[in-house]
C-alpha cells in the first residue's frame, strides 16, 4: 500500500526540474544560503528588544505587504481555488510560522543559538528519511554519505557555541517543534503547492503567519517592544532580507528541485551565520570551525551530485 502524499496535478504537469544536477552550485542556492544565514544576525539583534511573537508578527506583516506589492508589480498569478489557498497557507504556517516561532522562543527561553541551529541541522536527515515514502524520491548511498558528512561539519562549526550548554527540556522541545515544522512544511509544499509563485504565494504565507503570531502575542505576551534603532534595523532585516529575499528563493528551489537535495543546503546555513557573525560582530572562527565549514561544503556537494 502506497503512503505517498497526493501530488498536485499542476506540479506533475510542470515538467522536469530546472535546477542543475548540483543544486549547490546554482546561483539561486548560493544566494539562499547567504541570505538565510544572515537571518541569525537579525534574530540576535532584535530579540533583546521585543518578545518573540510580537517580533514575528511585525516581521511577517511587513513581508506580506511587500510581497503583495511585488506580486502586483510583476503580475504574479494568484490561486484560483480555495483548496490552493489552503495548501499554500498550510505549507507556510509550518515552514515559516512554526519553524520561526519554535526557534525564536527556544532562544528566548535560554537555548544557545548554536544549540538551536544544531537541532535544526537535523532537517536534511528527516527529509531524506521521509521523502522516499511521501514523495517517491530516491536517496542513494552517496547522498546519505554527503548528508552525514554535512551533519559532522555543522557540529564542528557549532561546537564552540554549545560548549558548556546544559539546556533544560522546554527550550530543546521548542527547537524540535521548529525542526518538525520546517521539515513537514517543505514536504507538504513540494507535494501540494510547489508551483506557487514566490510573491503571491509568499504574501499568503506571511499573512497567515502574521495572523497566527498576532494571536500568540495577544494571548501569551505582555512585555513592551523597545523601538530602538537596533530593533528597527533587525525588524527590517528579517522582513526584507529573510522573509522576502531568502524565503522567495527557497520557494523557487523547492519548485525546481528534489526536496531532499534542497534540504541539504540547510547544512550551509549555520556556516553562513558563522561567517556573518565573524564579519559583523568579530566573532572568531577557529581552525576546527574552518575544518567544519570545509566538511559541510563537501557533504552538500556529495548530497547534490547525481
Amino acid at each position: 500500500m502506497s503512503c505517498q502524499l497526493p501530488i498536485n496535478r499542476e506540479i506533475a504537469a510542470g515538467g522536469p526540474p530546472n535546477l542543475s544536477p548540483s543544486v549547490f552550485l546554482h546561483p539561486t542556492a548560493l544566494a539562499f544560503v547567504a541570505l538565510y544565514g544572515a537571518g541569525f544576525v537579525g534574530a540576535r539583534l532584535g530579540l533583546p528588544h521585543a518578545p518573540p511573537f510580537a517580533f514575528l508578527a511585525l516581521r511577517f506583516a511587513i513581508a506580506a505587504g511587500l510581497l503583495a506589492i511585488l506580486a502586483k508589480l510583476f503580475s504574479a498569478p494568484w490561486p484560483r481555488r480555495a483548496r490552493e489557498y489552503l495548501d499554500i497557507a498550510t505549507a507556510g504556517f509550518l515552514t515559516v510560522g512554526v519553524f520561526s516561532a519554535g526557534v525564536f522562543y527556544s532562544i528566548a527561553q535560554g537555548l544557545a543559538p548554536a544549540a538551536s541551529a544544531l537541532i535544526i541541522a537535523l532537517q536534511p536527515i528527516l527529509i531524506a528519511i521521509a521523502a522516499p515514502a511521501l514523495l517517491g524520491e530516491r536517496i542513494g548511498q552517496r547522498r546519505w554519505l554527503g548528508l552525514l558528512l554535512g551533519m559532522s561539519g555543522v557540529f564542528l562549526v557549532l561546537r564552540q557555541g554549545i560548549a558548556g550548554q546544559a539546556p533544560t527540556l522546554l527550550p530543546v522541545l521548542l527547537s524540535v517543534i521548529g525542526l518538525l515544522g520546517l521539515s513537514a512544511g517543505n514536504l507538504y509544499q513540494k507535494a501540494r503547492c510547489a508551483t506557487m509563485h514566490p510573491f503571491s504565494g509568499g504574501a499568503i504565507q506571511c499573512a497567515v503567519c502574521a495572523a497566527a503570531c498576532l494571536i500568540g502575542t495577544t494571548l501569551y505576551e505582555d512585555a513592551p517592544i523597545a523601538w530602538t534603532g537596533e530593533f528597527i534595523v533587525a525588524l527590517l532585516w528579517m522582513a526584507v532580507v529573510v522573509s522576502v529575499g531568502a524565503v522567495s528563493l527557497l520557494v523557487v528551489l523547492i519548485r525546481d528541485g528534489e526536496v531532499s537535495r534542497v534540504a541539504g543546503l540547510f547544512y550551509l546555513v549555520p556556516v553562513s551565520a558563522a561567517m556573518c557573525a565573524w564579519l559583523l560582530f568579530g566573532q572568531q572562527i577557529g581552525p576546527a570551525q574552518w575544518l567544519g565549514i570545509g566538511i559541510a561544503a563537501v557533504g552538500v556537494v556529495l548530497a547534490n551530485r547525481r
